[in-house]
């Protein structure tokens, strides 16, 4: 997650290699006489740590961060990318200058399903210079890289068109995300049923907060955490400072998840979450103890689930 000093940096497009975008309701049912459409997997958190541990090693050998412009990030960009491809996606680089650096995002596209609909599901993978950024953002990465992955495991044929996003130069101001919708035509972009933002995810003393933008898919997220016996709050810490707002700016239905960054948790939220009260969500938010031992495995686990519930939920 950026912070929040706004107009800090403005991105040099330079070159744009995507051609994108899907829209409708975000709510629907299946047409009548169509097969129910199954339930989500359950995402293994095992997986999505594995995925953790070797954006961890790619930080290691490259200087201790995965930042815009540096070689930690494209290696990272690199290995997702890979994934992708071999489970059989679609997947596009979209370049642009930033900072004098280059910088990329990483869209992969599912076939199939009705690209008049397209329910699209990011994070940004870019860290800060000061570290590896696991839970920031490596944490959200992992997850929408796990859930497109069992995606293809499932073999899922939803209604709707999936689409996912890796999005660079968050950290400098949501760069790679305002790239990508500043790029869409109109109508590419009223083609997008919802896009589903996950950064930060996996904090060590967590919170269990719900984006409160488009009603549909908040009550989606609540849903789902109702069904363990969660409470929820309304996201408020991150609110703009993450790759939804240029969505959100743009007309596009926005919503996700967030676990809480350098703000402190109430003996309230401590109460009915655990964790300890007068301490940070991630008290190594944007700082070089950001690396894999700074994430809690219950919330990285309810939260990837979170995000498979919502991708099927939204697309059928």
């Amino acid at each position: 997650m950026k912070l929040s000093v706004p107009g800090r940096v403005t991105a040099t497009a330079v070159v744009a290699t995507v051609s994108l975008l899907a829209g409708g309701s975000i709510a629907g049912a299946a047409p009548a006489g169509q097969p129910a459409v199954a339930a989500a997997p359950d995402i293994p958190v095992a997986n999505v740590k594995a995925h953790l541990t070797q954006l961890q090693s790619i930080a290691t050998a490259n200087g201790g961060n995965r930042a815009h412009g540096r070689a930690g990030y494209k290696a990272s960009l690199d290995y997702v990318k890979a994934k992708l491809d071999a489970a059989g996606f679609t997947t596009t680089v979209q370049q642009f200058t930033s900072s004098g650096r280059t910088g990329y995002n990483l869209i992969a596209d599912w076939p199939g399903g009705d690209t008049s609909q397209v329910v699209m599901s990011g994070s940004h993978l870019d860290s800060v210079t000061a570290g590896a950024g696991i839970n920031d953002n490596g944490s959200g990465s992992a997850a929408v890289l796990e859930t497109a992955l069992a995606v293809s495991r499932a073999g899922y044929h939803p209604t709707k068109h999936l689409r996912f996003a890796w999005w660079g130069a968050e950290e400098l101001g949501l760069v790679g995300s305002r790239y990508y919708v500043n790029r869409l035509s109109t109508t590419d972009r009223s083609r997008i049923s919802g896009y589903l933002n996950f950064d930060m995810i996996g904090s060590p003393n967590p919170g269990y907060f719900v984006y409160d933008d488009d009603p549909a898919i908040e009550k989606t997220f609540q849903t789902y955490y109702a069904g363990l016996g969660v409470p929820t709050e309304i996201e408020t810490e991150g609110d703009g400072r993450s790759d939804h707002a240029p969505f959100k700016n743009a007309g596009v239905p926005v919503g996700g998840l967030f676990s809480g960054a350098d703000y402190v948790k109430t003996a309230a939220q401590a109460a009915k979450w655990g964790g300890t009260a007068g301490l940070a969500f991630d008290r190594c938010y944007h700082s070089s103890c950001d690396t894999t031992a700074n994430i809690n495995d219950t919330a990285l686990d309810r939260n990837s689930d979170a995000v498979a519930y919502a991708v099927w939920e939204l697309s059928r």
